[in-house]
């Protein structure tokens, strides 16, 4: 573990979550550009323990998300988004690899790269790629070396470990840990996006790369296995949640700064909001509970957190309009806190499938002969 980690917050990481959240939101409005980054706050990650702590507490980390229902994991996102959904994204992708390599990684590859997260290597996971241009393995007479792209991948040009799909000679699809020079190979020129301007999303180029020996993790389709692969989703609706929550403190702020809290249709707008916030936080936390306590089957697990994206997506789209309908055209000004906040949530909560997801949970519910009561309780039917 990094020796830098102030032993109260390493003990404590809801309480270094709060810390950064405070800091990445101060800084996140500077941060809002096209070649932005929040390099402030990931160094502040690091510094409060929170980069190496999704660790396995057997090896030396604190083991955030080991706890029953992940419920500090959980609450660790929510606040980390709650301060700038940028980082959040990048965050919960970095706790997404961590977690990928304590499942199916050696134990010597554990070993090497959970000691580069202690160091403060930032990881992420890449998994997109365009038609025909996604990462090959290619056999070389020196041994092997990699070819191809991944597209829309957040952190291009900061994220120093990779964890990426990448096509073996035979057409396997393997999951590989690729160490990457910082501030190179990177092409942010097509992220000109509407929000999450600075989460460094864009292209990284892997042509040329050599495989390291032990590069390759676990066996052919890992990454593809459920329910790991779709129940995991919980971990950016709880960044979501946070997004969700700033939206609504801000417009809040706003009703209260200019003497509108006692205007009845005000109310009626903020109280639909708050309905909105608390049922999103019910459905991340049962979500990450069911994600990770191992109690139902992966098809109902995979069922229900398709459910949770959804109804998350469904509280921040409602909490977008409520709020940009209160505070009206001001909300659109960008010197109105509330202006950033909508866009970055606006274009985070677009995830993909969302249509899959739904069908795919409806069809779960339809093979099942259980009550609806009875649907998410571990009852086998």
């Amino acid at each position: 573990m990094d020796q830098r980690t102030p032993p109260d917050l390493h003990s404590d990481m809801v309480a270094a979550a709060r810390a950064v959240s405070l800091s990445a939101g101060q800084r996140a409005q500077a941060e809002d550009r096209d070649d932005g980054f929040p390099a402030a706050d990931v160094a502040d990650l690091v510094r409060l323990g929170l980069l190496a702590a999704p660790i396995p507490s057997d090896l030396g980390g604190s083991g955030l998300g080991e706890e029953p229902g992940a419920w500090k994991l959980a609450d660790v996102l929510r606040l980390v988004g709650y301060g700038s959904l940028a980082l959040g994204r990048l965050y919960e992708g970095h706790v997404n690899a961590l977690q990928l390599i304590a499942q199916y990684g050696d134990l010597g590859q554990r070993a090497r790269l959970f000691a580069d997260a202690g160091a403060g290597h930032l990881f992420g996971v890449w998994n997109t790629e365009p038609p025909g241009g996604g990462v090959v393995i290619e056999d070389c007479g020196d041994g092997s070396r990699l070819g191809g792209v991944k597209t829309f991948a957040s952190g291009s040009g900061f994220v120093t470990r990779a964890l990426v799909t990448g096509r073996s000679p035979g057409g396997e699809t393997l999951m590989l840990v690729v160490p990457l020079p910082a501030g190179a190979r990177a092409d942010l020129s097509a992220w000109r996006a509407h929000g999450m301007r600075a989460s460094a999303t864009g292209t990284l180029d892997f042509n040329g790369l050599a495989l390291l020996p032990d590069a390759v993790l676990g066996n052919p389709d890992d990454y593809f296995r459920q329910p790991v692969f779709s129940s995991g989703a919980w971990r950016f609706t709880a960044v979501q949640l946070g997004g969700i929550e700033a939206v609504f403190d801000v417009w809040r702020a706003h009703l209260v700064g200019t003497g509108r809290e006692a205007d009845p249709h005000q109310l009626a707008r903020l109280g639909e909001g708050a309905i909105a916030v608390e049922g999103a936080r019910q459905w991340v936390a049962r979500a990450a509970a069911m994600a990770t306590d191992g109690m139902l089957a992966p098809e109902r697990v995979v069922a229900f957190v398709n459910l949770a994206r959804l109804a998350v997506e469904k509280a921040g789209l409602d909490v977008l309009q409520l709020a940009q309908r209160s505070v009206g055209l001001q909300g659109f000004l960008r010197t109105h806190p509330l202006e950033r906040l909508t866009r970055d949530l606006a274009t985070y909560l677009r995830q993909p499938a969302p249509d899959r997801a739904l069908t795919g949970a409806a069809a779960e519910i339809l093979r099942t002969r259980a009550m609806a009561g009875d649907l998410w309780s571990g009852v086998a039917v």
